[in-house]
């Protein structure tokens, strides 16, 4: 039984010699390149003068279509410190006033989301610029993050907030 499993492999009779004289033209599926020599040598010095010019009045122009495009959007994302998140309403508050007698500097915000409230410090562009705030409230708050938020431009608020301010300055 073992002796008819198994088969007597027999080495190859093909040898390198068989490929040696072996072509294959693909110079049809090949890209064609233009001589870099003959193009070098066709310009004048003038044209080249010309491409070696600076080119920071296109990059002004496309800077300035940048912010002004980034300028028209009412939104935009950065990174704040998040203090508090939990859905006791009254440690909330503990954690805004606590944060605000500790940190004068530091102006918290808390928002509520249902079901948590969420108490957070500063808008940031960057996360680098959060890490001075966060290690200030790490020493009092060792449960606080940076995280990824989203922040309205001053700009862009809606004339219904902006009656609420005025109407919460009459009462």
């Amino acid at each position: 039984m073992i002796l008819a499993s198994c088969k007597i492999t027999r080495k190859t009779s093909s040898s390198a010699s068989n490929y040696a004289n072996y072509q294959e033209n693909l110079n049809s599926s090949l890209p064609k390149y233009p001589d870099y020599r003959a193009v070098m040598n066709s310009k004048t010095s003038i044209e080249s003068a010309e491409s070696t010019e600076a080119i920071d009045g296109q990059l002004n122009q496309v800077q300035a279509s940048l912010i002004s495009k980034n300028k028209s959007e009412p939104y935009f994302s950065g990174y704040s410190v998040l203090v508090y998140s939990g859905i006791d309403r009254n440690k909330a508050f503990k954690t805004r006033d606590d944060l605000a007698m500790n940190f004068p500097d530091l102006t918290p915000e808390m928002q509520y989301q249902q079901p948590r409230y969420l108490v957070k410090v500063g808008k940031f562009a960057h996360k680098i610029e959060a890490q001075k705030s966060f290690a200030e409230v790490k020493t009092q708050f060792p449960t606080a993050r940076i995280i990824q938020d989203r922040f309205q431009r001053e700009e862009f608020k809606t004339l219904n907030e902006l009656n609420q301010e005025n109407a919460e300055g009459q009462n």
